[in-house]
C-alpha cells in the first residue's frame, strides 16, 4: 500500500482511510481490520468444537456478521477508491477480499445445493482466507522498514509471526475439514442415515450396519482409533509439532488428502525455520557487534533524495542542525538546496 494523497489534491476520508499510509485514520482502520482477522480466525477455530459451538452459537454468529460487515465495508472502500476498479476486483487481493466475505452471504441462501453439508464445509474453509489479508499489512511494514520509518528487527519478527500464524491457521483448518470432516458427528450421522435408507430399500432393518467413514480417494476405512482431528484447536497441536519437525506421532493423517496437506506443512515448516534463523542471526549481529549485514546493499538502492535525507539526519544526530530543520530540508529541491548551501557541480 502506498500513499495516494499526493496524487489526489482533495482526498476524501475514504481515500485517506484506504491509501494514505501516513494518516491516522489509515492506521486505525488497518488496526481494526487486523484485530478482526485474528479474532475471526479464533472464532472459526472455536466453532469447530462441538460443545463451544452449542454453548456460544448466538455469540459466534453475532461476531461473524459484525466482522463480515466490516470486511464488506473494507472491500467496498477499496473498489470505490481504486483507480482501475475492474483490475482491483480481478486482482489477487481483490479476490481474497471477496472470498473472505462471500461464504457468509452464501450460507444465508435457502437453496438445497448450498445447504448441503459438503458445500457448507467448503464455504467454511474459504473463510480462513481472511488470514491472507494480514500479508497486505506486512508488505506495508516492509516498505516502512526499507524507508527507515520503523525498526527492521521488529518488522521482520512481526512478518515472521504473521507467516507462522497464517500457516498454522490454514494448515490446521484444511486438515480438519479434509480429514476430520469425514468423521464429525454431522458427517457420521448423515452417513448412517444414507446407510439405513439403503438397507430399508433392500428390505433389511435399519441400524444393523454401523457407518464407518472411508477415505474418498483411496477408499480405505478410517477406524475410530485413527480419528484424531476432531476440532481445529486439536489439529493445531499436530500442526505445531509438524512445523517444528518434532513429530511426536500421537496425531497423524491417515487419508491421502491429509497426507498431502501434511507434506506441504512440513515443507513450510522448513521455510519458517529458515526465516527465524535469519532474523535471529541479524538480531545477534546487531546486539553483539552493532553490525548490519545488509547495510551496503541498502545503501546502493537508496535514491539521491534518500541519501540527502540520511545526511541531514546524521547532521541532526551530531547536533549540527536541529531535527526540525532536517525534516524541513527534506522537501527542498536539490537545485534550491545547492543554492542555499552555495555548492557547485550539483546536478539536478
Amino acid at each position: 500500500m502506498t500513499s495516494h494523497s499526493s496524487e489526489n489534491p482533495h482526498p476524501t476520508l475514504i481515500h485517506r482511510l484506504i491509501h494514505d499510509t501516513e494518516h491516522q485514520a489509515f492506521k486505525i482502520w488497518v488496526w481494526v481490520i487486523n484485530v478482526l482477522i485474528y479474532l475471526s480466525c479464533v472464532a472459526i477455530a472455536l466453532e469447530s468444537v462441538d460443545s463451544i459451538r452449542e454453548e456460544l452459537h448466538f455469540e459466534l454468529g453475532l461476531f461473524e456478521w459484525f466482522s463480515v460487515l466490516i470486511f464488506t465495508l473494507d472491500y467496498s472502500f477499496n473498489i470505490y477508491t481504486a483507480r482501475d476498479r475492474i483490475r482491483y476486483v480481478t486482482s489477487f487481493w481483490g479476490l481474497v477480499d471477496l472470498l473472505s466475505i462471500m461464504p457468509s452471504f452464501l450460507m444465508l441462501l435457502s437453496f438445497s445445493s448450498v445447504r448441503a453439508t459438503r458445500v457448507l464445509r467448503l464455504l467454511r474453509v474459504i473463510r480462513i482466507l481472511r488470514v491472507l489479508k494480514l500479508a497486505r499489512s506486512a508488505m506495508s511494514d516492509v516498505n516502512s522498514a526499507r524507508d527507515g520509518k520503523s525498526n527492521k528487527i521488529a518488522t521482520n519478527l512481526r512478518i515472521y509471526l504473521i507467516a507462522l500464524f497464517s500457516v498454522l491457521m490454514i494448515s490446521s483448518t484444511l486438515m480438519f475439514y479434509t480429514e476430520g470432516g469425514l468423521y464429525t458427528p454431522e458427517a457420521v450421522a448423515e452417513g448412517q442415515i444414507h446407510l439405513d435408507a439403503a438397507a430399508v430399500s433392500r428390505g433389511e432393518p435399519a441400524g444393523l450396519v454401523k457407518f464407518v467413514p472411508v477415505d474418498p480417494i483411496s477408499g480405505a476405512v478410517i477406524p475410530e482409533d485413527k480419528r484424531f482431528f476432531t476440532s481445529i484447536p486439536e489439529t493445531m497441536w499436530w500442526c505445531i509439532t509438524t512445523l517444528t519437525t518434532t513429530g511426536y506421532g500421537d496425531l497423524y493423517p491417515s487419508t491421502v488428502g491429509g497426507r498431502l496437506i501434511a507434506a506441504v506443512t512440513m515443507l513450510l515448516g522448513l521455510v519458517l525455520f529458515g526465516m527465524l534463523m535469519n532474523i535471529v542471526g541479524k538480531t545477534l549481529m546487531v546486539m553483539l557487534f552493532g553490525e548490519h549485514g545488509d547495510g551496503d546493499a541498502e545503501e546502493k538502492h537508496k535514491t539521491p533524495e534518500q541519501k540527502i535525507q540520511a545526511a541531514f539526519d546524521l547532521l541532526a544526530d551530531a547536533g549540527v542542525i536541529s531535527h526540525k530543520s532536517a525534516y524541513m530540508l527534506r522537501d527542498v529541491p536539490k537545485a534550491e538546496l545547492a543554492q542555499r548551501l552555495d555548492c557547485e557541480n550539483v546536478h539536478a
